[in-house]
């Protein structure tokens, strides 16, 4: 009768002793993919996820990219220079979600969730306060896995895309501040900053983290008076610290925020929320004590905005006025520098897709990469983002352990 023990037991006490062939892992073979880029459809959207650069360097390793005539012309990159980069052109969005990777800003549409297939990767913002269970719903029935912007890390664990945005967020809001003081409809027809022998402008800036730092650089590299306020004596020490310089911080005290706003020219809203949507912090009546004139933007208005006053606006028209201060209030401001938004996005999209080729396939790279792992809400039709599990009382799985699971 045939021994079914393994070979190792059928050896003889003396051959177990003696050294036997090491079994070493066999390396995974790196795959080829293909990228879709699709046009963006929404009218708020110019930037593109991925600049002819960087499709020059997918090419060159042996990868495929299908890009929609027109994706880049916001962003100001033309077909020709996709085209002469080694992207494909297709000329309908359907062709372009048979990819295996699709790489999109905005969230990708109730009807573009109808072009997905099963085993397909998504790359998109997800603008959860947004978004409703029908669009969440849709994605888990196509079985896709999608992976969100807002909430990707880096290998220093930051959030990537977010800091990257944030970065140019808040230098243009700055631009965006000094273009509407000045305006005879809109501001008190001030220049921003100031000059030799008159009193500088006052920007109040609400939040201490990244928009914060760069629109305090831009305010106080163009003269103007600025006071950071934040809930967190750290993040207040630490800005001070990257500024090189000591600026006027406060802790989110309610008799403090109103005295600066009385003097205020300029109000910034850059208040980040890791889960759900902001808090309100400015109320109408504190509105209602600035100065005619004054300009209120409200970063945070991705998540719901911190003002009681705001509302969400559009590029085409950005603007409103309430109690006489101007809000600017348009959800996604790096859209408004599409073409440097646009190399941004490319700069930490291109690396996880090399990255995904090398290891061969997503799961692969989930399966080392943590970083990448946190931005993923849904795993092959299972969610597991459990802030949207438990707004919409959808079954959730933990994407470590189903990464544990996985071989």
């Amino acid at each position: 009768m045939e021994d079914s023990r393994p070979e190792f037991l059928r050896m003889s006490p003396a051959e177990r002793l003696m050294p036997q062939e090491e079994m070493l892992e066999v390396p995974r073979q790196s795959s080829k993919l293909i990228i879709g880029v699709p046009k963006e459809i929404s009218p708020q959207e110019n930037r593109v996820g991925i600049v002819p650069d960087g499709i020059a360097l997918l090419c060159r390793n042996g990868h495929q990219v299908i890009i929609e005539t027109g994706a880049g012309n916001t962003a100001h990159f033309s077909d020709h220079e996709y085209s002469e980069a080694g992207a494909q052109i297709v000329f309908s969005p359907e062709e372009v979600y048979k990819s295996d990777i699709v790489l999109k800003v905005a969230p990708v549409t109730l009807t573009e969730i109808e072009w997905l297939h099963p085993k397909q990767t998504i790359f998109s913002a997800i603008q959860m306060a947004m978004q409703g269970e029908d669009y969440f719903r849709g994605l888990l029935s196509k079985r896709v896995t999608a992976l969100a912007f807002e909430t990707l890390r880096d290998k220093t664990n930051r959030l990537a895309v977010i800091r990257a945005m944030s970065e140019i967020a808040g230098s243009t809001v700055i631009f965006i501040a000094a273009e509407y003081l000045a305006s005879l409809e809109y501001g008190r027809g001030k220049m921003f900053g100031g000059v030799t022998g008159i009193t500088p402008s006052e920007v109040m800036i609400i939040g201490a983290g990244t928009v914060g730092e760069f629109a305090a650089r831009s305010a106080l590299g163009l003269g103007a008076l600025v006071k950071i306020f934040d809930n967190s004596v750290y993040r207040l020490r630490r800005i001070q610290n990257n500024l090189g310089q000591r600026v006027y911080t406060s802790i989110l005290h309610p008799n403090v925020l109103l005295e600066s706003l009385k003097t205020a020219d300029v109000l910034l809203g850059a208040v980040h929320s890791l889960e759900g949507r902001t808090p309100c912090l400015i109320s109408e009546e504190m509105i209602k004590q600035m100065k005619e004139g004054a300009v209120a933007i409200d970063v945070s208005i991705d998540q719901g905005g911190c003002f009681e006053t705001s509302h969400p606006t559009t590029h085409q028209s950005p603007v409103f006025k309430m109690h006489g201060v101007t809000h600017y209030a348009v959800p996604n401001i790096p859209s408004k520098v599409p073409h440097t938004a646009s190399q941004a996005l490319n700069n930490i999209l291109v690396p996880i897709i090399l990255e995904i080729g090398s290891v061969g396939g997503i799961e692969n790279l989930l399966k080392r990469d943590f970083g990448v792992q946190q931005g993923v809400y849904v795993y092959n039709g299972t969610l597991t983002n459990q802030f949207i599990s438990k707004r919409y009382n959808l079954p959730f799985q933990d994407i470590g352990l189903l990464m544990a699971a996985f071989h």
